[in-house]
Parts: structure tokens; C-alpha cells; sequence
């Protein structure tokens, strides 16, 4: 897949190996980095975006601003944006990655280049999303185009049928665990799920692809993307029939139980119930629901359904962010943020959170947090000595009530219901 959507959007077809100069659908700037942009675009390449329209600022990762710089930053990210005409979504709006795909500005078989290593997300809907750097991504802004090395293919085949409790997320870690977290390096992990899993859900998968070192991720459009993007999925996206790969897996989804990445590595993945037996009595001082992998709409619903007529347990912190504008919209409508705060969640502004460490929520020294995130790194969240599990919504849910590690099935069973 990454061959086919890189030679049609270059002028000749390439294989994995080969250097390739293609156009770019969509440059997406994140407001952390959007000052070292702006000093690329202006004083390096003395440019204007060559489509304004291909080009948009989210301020996300530290939405509101957090200190003076920071608010400095953004208010040169909206200045540049009134000057220039590129798109602007400010404060509030969402994360980048969500708030790309639901203004449609990710579309099978593009070219979308983010200043964020989880760019790989927009794989979802088989666009070739990749993080690049700031100055990459100011040239991709100035000509339209980038260059880069077309990358082998890693194929990981799907079979069998998820077992109840089993999610996305999970599917993913364990995708990492198999592949290791360079197991993967500046290669395209192609995923063949058939019909299986929402948009939602192959936005998990194909945002925790980079966590194996991958350039992109790309999920076989399938399911609801059929039915969601439609004609927009074109034929010469599949991969053809004998297309080769440096590597091969295959995950029975069949097999898999709740899993979690414990510290300090992603691919350091275990059993949530080894987890829980060996670490009992491991107080979780701080559990977050969230972020571009896990803080959509969907993930909310799976939270709230173990939280609903419980609460979190005392000594424990439960954030919630919702990913996008749109998404807490949906969840108030429905009543699912009600249930959130009255189980005892604080609720933050639509954006990444404390997920890189920066405000809304960062980590003290000797803190545990239990993270439905994507990374787990020494200081990724805070100070280097906190530690970091990463896992599905549901547990975290559970976990939050327990104020230890914990499956949904020991909170229901506690209770009774």
C-alpha cells in the first residue's frame, strides 16, 4: 500500500528503496512546534505556503496555555494563520489527529505529513500519514511536495473474532509487543483487518504503529470505511495479490485478553490480570482517559459503562479529555460525561492533556499512573520517577474505581452487578 500511494503521488512508481518526490495533501502544524515552523517558513525559506488550503495549525498540545511563552507561541500561530490563510483550529478544537479526520482532511491513498510522531494515525483510512520534523514539514508547506525513502512493508494479518472485553487497544499493544519497539524502524506496518473495527478503532491501531519505529501505518480499508468514505476509497489502494513484505505476523484476536504496557517501554506488554496478581496492593495514584489513541467518543462510552452507579476510589485522580470538540459534544448529548464526572472525574478542554507532560495534570515524583495513552516513557508525563501502564479505557475505568490495577469483571464482581 505505501509503494501504490506513494507512485501515484509522484510522477513515476517506486518500490521500497527507492527515493520518491511526491505532493502532499495535507501539512498539519502543531502549536509546539509551531514557532520552529514559522522561523523556517519566514527566515530560512523566505516562503508562503504554495497552498494555503493543504495547510493547518492546531493548537492542542498545550491548549490552554500553560505559561507566558507558551501563550506567546500560540499567539504567533494565529497571527501566521490570519497573515497567510492557512486553516486554524485554535483552543478547545480537539487533537490534531482527530480534529484532521473529522474535517475530512485525511482521505484514502493521500499524502498528510504531521509535526507529531503519531501521525501515522491517518493510516486509519489508508492516507499515508508520517511525522516529520520542523523544518521537513516547512518545506513540505513552501513547495507542496517531500521527499523521502519509500519504505518496506511489514504485513500483520487479523484473524478470529475479538472475545467480549477484549478492545482495539489491546490489539494494538499486542501488535507491538510481537513486532518490538524497533521492530518496525522507517517501514509501513500494513494491517489486514478484513471488515473488523470502527474508524475509531483503526485510528488506535494505526496510531500505535509508531511505537514499532514505523514511517506510517496502514490499515486495509475495510467496514465501516467503505461505508463512511465510499467512492473515496479507491481501487489501487489494496495491496496486490503477491505484494511482498520484509516481515509477516499474524495475531488470533481470538487468543487475546485485556492487555497492558507496563513501565518504561511500550512493547514491555503483559496480561492486565498478571499485572494486577503481581502487583497487588500498588496504589494508582492518578489514571487518564484520552489522548489521540484512546479519547474518542467510543472510548468514553466504554469508560462511563464501568464507572456508571460507581465511584473512583479515594486517594485516585480521573481525568478525562475528550479528543475533539465534536466528541464532547456527543458525549454530553448523550449523557456520557455526566456519568464520567458523577463517578468522580474531572473533565479537561478537548486536547492532548497531560499526555506529553506539560500541564493539566503531570506527574510528582513516586506517582503510578495508569494511562489510556500511548507512550509510557521515563518523564513522559511528568517527573522520570513516576510510572506509566498503559491500557484500554475499560480498564483504566476499572482501575480508577479499584484504585489498583484492575479488570472490569473484578469491579462488577465486587458489586455484585
Amino acid at each position: 500500500m505505501a509503494e501504490k500511494i506513494l507512485s501515484r503521488r509522484g510522477d513515476q512508481t517506486v518500490y521500497a528503496g527507492d527515493l520518491a518526490v511526491v505532493e502532499v495533501d495535507q501539512v498539519m502544524v502543531v502549536d509546539s512546534i509551531a514557532q520552529s515552523f514559522i522561523e523556517r517558513m519566514e527566515r530560512d525559506l523566505a516562503a508562503t505556503p504554495k497552498y494555503p488550503e493543504r495547510v493547518s495549525i492546531v493548537v492542542d498540545h498545550v491548549a490552554p496555555a500553560s505559561t507566558v511563552s507558551v501563550a506567546q507561541a500560540q499567539k504567533e500561530a494565529r497571527e501566521y494563520a490570519a497573515k497567510t490563510g492557512v486553516r486554524l483550529f485554535d483552543v478547545g478544537r480537539g487533537i490534531c489527529h482527530q480534529v484532521l479526520m473529522e474535517e475530512g482532511l485525511a482521505k484514502p491513498g493521500w499524502i498528510v505529513l504531521g509535526s507529531d510522531s503519531h501521525s501515522t494515525t491517518y493510516g486509519a483510512v489508508a492516507a499515508f500519514g508520517s511525522g516529520m520534523g520542523a523544518t521537513d514539514i516547512a518545506l513540505a508547506a513552501a513547495s507542496g511536495k517531500t521527499w523521502l525513502r519509500v519504505p518496506e512493508s511489514v504485513k500483520v494479518n487479523l484473524t478470529g473474532e475479538l472475545r467480549p472485553g477484549v478492545t482495539a487497544k489491546d490489539v494494538a499493544l499486542e501488535m507491538i509487543r510481537v513486532l518490538g519497539a524497533d521492530g518496525a524502524t522507517y517501514q509501513s506496518v500494513e494491517i489486514h483487518a478484513g471488515d473488523r473495527f470502527t474508524r475509531g478503532e483503526r485510528m488506535t491501531l494505526a496510531n500505535l504503529c509508531v511505537e514499532a519505529g514505523a514511517k506510517a501505518g496502514l490499515v486495509v480499508p475495510g467496514g465501516e470505511i467503505l461505508t463512511a468514505y465510499g467512492y473515496d476509497v479507491p481501487e489501487w489502494v489494496y495491496p496486490d495479490e503477491g505484494a511482498i513484505y520484509v516481515q509477516e505476523v499474524t495475531i488470533d484476536l481470538s487468543t487475546l485478553n485485556p492487555r497492558m504496557s507496563a513501565p518504561s517501554e511500550v512493547d514491555n506488554v503483559h496480561d492486565v490480570s498478571e499485572l494486577r496478581d503481581s502487583l497487588r496492593g500498588l496504589k494508582v495514584d492518578q489514571v487518564f482517559i484520552g489522548t489521540c489513541t484512546n479519547g474518542r467518543l467510543e472510548d468514553l462510552r466504554e469508560a462511563a459503562a464501568v464507572l456508571k452507579g460507581r465511584r473512583v476510589a479515594p486517594g485516585t485522580r480521573l481525568l478525562v479529555i475528550p479528543a475533539s470538540s465534536q466528541v464532547m459534544e456527543q458525549a454530553l448529548v448523550d449523557g456520557t460525561l455526566l456519568t464520567l464526572q458523577q463517578a468522580g472525574a474531572v473533565l479537561g478542554t478537548p486536547g492532548c492533556g497531560p499526555c506529553m507532560g506539560r500541564h493539566q495534570g503531570v506527574l510528582a515524583p513516586g506517582e503510578v499512573c495508569v494511562s489510556t495513552s500511548n507512550r509510557n516513557f521515563i518523564g513522559r508525563m511528568g517527573d522520570k520517577d513516576a510510572r506509566i501502564y498503559l491500557a484500554s479505557p475499560a480498564v483504566a475505568a476499572a482501575t480508577a474505581v479499584r484504585g489498583e490495577i484492575a479488570l472490569p469483571e473484578d469491579v462488577r464482581e465486587a458489586v455484585g452487578a
